[in-house]
């Protein structure tokens, strides 16, 4: 869940609810706010995202240390399932 939450603020910040309706867009499931909001505490205490209120909604944004996390972590990603799918010959 870190990775993707990562990966979505990544692309533009998000409060928990856009975050829920962008997973559930792209998986097909709606995670719950049990699962969303705990995962958000996390990143936010190892200095990976930051938030800003904006009136009763909070916003959520990589800090440069998330952007560098979520780099490196797209990297490893790459290099463990990069080949398991064969390419086809044309």
């Amino acid at each position: 869940m870190s990775f993707l939450i990562l990966f979505l603020l990544a692309k533009r910040h998000m409060n928990g609810r856009d975050i829920s309706d962008e997973i559930e867009r792209r998986k097909g499931g709606r995670p719950s706010p049990g699962t969303i909001y705990p995962a958000l505490k996390s990143l936010k205490e190892e200095g990976l995202i930051k938030e800003k209120k904006k009136g009763k909604i909070v916003v959520y944004s990589l800090t440069p240390r998330g952007e560098r996390v979520l780099r490196i972590a797209k990297q490893r990603f790459c290099r463990i399932f990069i080949g398991i799918y064969p390419r086809r010959n044309k």
